[in-house]
């Protein structure tokens, strides 16, 4: 088996005070990140979707696989076909007894139900499949590595991405999503892992009032 080559790392420096100021800029610009259910219609540019995917195929993955693919779509008739589907998935869910109590609780500050109308006001509409097996060069099924994880790191990558340009955006997974292969014509080595829309939002957009965790709580030095 042939190696590929080594190049030199060529790591971006800087004092640590830029390096503090750097840290503490990002995480405030992240800290106001929010999921948004209400889109404005305006158009987006196709050329930030792309920045943004190109941004979160940067991320690591197992053996380099890059077990992923972001399925970008604008066509109207599309993302109408998209809505129907996952909102029948979703009264099911909702309506038909397949979300337990303890979810319905979970989620009821949120105020959501089974209807999706941002799956259609939204202007793009963006799927993350994960390749559960590629190919290899021959046509041969290849064993793709760490997929869940690999592709998990990429979905925040690209969240990150969508909400440093200004943009908006949702992790959206209606329950059971297998229609979206259909809907999508991806490959039975595909399945379905996030559905993003995204967008500016709505003039009049709100989102709960929440909290998060604080350091003390999600962090963890030097245990014993």
């Amino acid at each position: 088996m042939s190696l590929p080559p080594l190049i030199p790392l060529c790591p971006p420096t800087c004092p640590p005070d830029e390096m503090l100021t750097r840290a503490e800029e990002f995480f405030a610009e992240m800290n106001s990140r929010r999921s948004v259910r209400e889109f404005s219609p305006e158009p987006v540019p196709r050329k930030l979707i792309e920045l943004a995917i190109q941004t979160a195929s940067t991320a690591p993955s197992g053996a380099h696989r890059q077990p992923w693919k972001f399925v970008a779509i604008d066509n109207v008739d599309l993302k109408r076909r998209i809505r129907e589907a996952a909102e029948k998935e979703e009264h099911e869910s909702y309506e038909g007894g397949r979300m337990p109590s303890e979810w319905r609780e979970a989620v009821a500050p949120f105020r959501t139900n089974w209807e999706k109308p941002f799956l259609e006001t939204a202007p793009w509409l963006v799927i993350v499949f994960e390749e559960v097996y590629g190919h290899d060069a021959d046509g041969n099924r290849a064993k793709n590595y760490y997929v869940k994880e690999s592709v998990g790191i990429a979905c925040g990558l690209f969240i990150s991405a969508i909400h440093h340009m200004g943009l908006a955006t949702l992790t959206h997974t209606p329950s059971r999503m297998h229609f979206l292969n259909e809907l999508c014509g991806r490959p039975d080595n595909e399945r379905p892992f996030i559905l993003f829309p995204i967008g500016y939002p709505a003039p009049d957009a709100q989102v709960p009032y929440l909290v998060r965790k604080s350091l003390d709580e999600v962090a963890i030095w030097n245990p014993e």
